[in-house]
């Protein structure tokens, strides 16, 4: 019985090990990542519609 056990419990550390669940320091990592593009994704879109507004206007006059 103790063979079976440590049997089990070694693939069930290992299972565990290998799972890859989504740890708190991943999702850390996605807001440091996600930060710059929320702050920045707004002014992009600002430009290019200014930018096509003013193409529009000077290809109208």
């Amino acid at each position: 019985m103790r063979k079976w056990w440590r049997k089990k419990k070694g693939q069930m550390r290992k299972s565990k090990k290998d799972k890859g669940d989504y740890t708190f320091w991943d999702g850390v990592l996605d807001v440091l990542l996600w930060v710059p593009e929320l702050i920045l994704l707004p002014l992009r879109v600002i430009f290019w519609l200014l930018r096509g507004i003013s193409r529009n206007i000077v290809d109208f006059f």
